[in-house]
């Protein structure tokens, strides 16, 4: 077990211990010596589709936990408006009416070190994640999770169906009555020149 899991879990053991005695003062102070609650802060974050965009280059559409492949937020979008019975989408992302693809493939932005755990708001701490794993990681640190950030090494033909959707808008432009899919367009297009 870890230690350090292992000594957290006998500070408890012994606040447990001074509670079953009701000493209570002897219980809060062994909590804040040896286990002291600290709130995380919640720094919620919204990227703009460019900035996001280019994390999602830079990283390969790679997930850098899993390594995983990942897609291109609006060629889902296109899947979705194209066979919307088999691949659904639902704007609040319910599970029972949205295509899991929407969890598994989509890539999004995670801050490596938690920003409410003093991790730094810049590309040098985000990293390319899917959202099940940005769900899953939340607030927590890669080595409490037993995770790690798996190299950069963005392979040369995948491009998270970028081409794809390209090619898709340019045959179909009518797509980009889409405000979600036309905001992605005009990021790919700026980045991509």
């Amino acid at each position: 077990m870890n230690t350090e899991a292992r000594s957290k879990a006998h500070v408890l053991a012994d606040v447990c211990s001074k509670l079953a005695f009701d000493a209570w003062e002897d219980a809060v102070a062994i909590l804040h010596e040896g286990y002291p609650f600290v709130p995380f802060q919640n720094a919620g974050r919204n990227w703009t589709p460019s900035q996001a965009l280019r994390v999602y280059l830079r990283d390969g559409f790679i997930d850098r936990y899993s390594g995983l492949p990942l897609v291109f937020p609006r060629t889902l979008r296109i899947l979705s408006e194209r066979l919307p019975i088999e691949f659904p989408f639902h704007p609040n992302w319910k599970t029972d009416q949205c295509h899991f693809a929407y969890w598994e493939l989509l890539p999004t932005i995670d801050h490596v070190i938690p920003v409410s755990r003093g991790g730094v708001d810049d590309e040098t701490n985000w990293v390319t994640t899917s959202m099940v794993k940005n769900a899953a990681k939340a607030n927590f640190l890669l080595e409490e999770l037993g995770w790690k950030t798996l190299p950069n090494t963005p392979t040369d033909n995948w491009d998270g169906l970028t081409s794809w959707f390209s090619k898709e808008i340019e045959k179909n432009p009518a797509l980009l009555r889409n405000t979600y899919i036309r905001k992605w367009a005009d990021a790919l297009h700026a980045i991509a020149g």
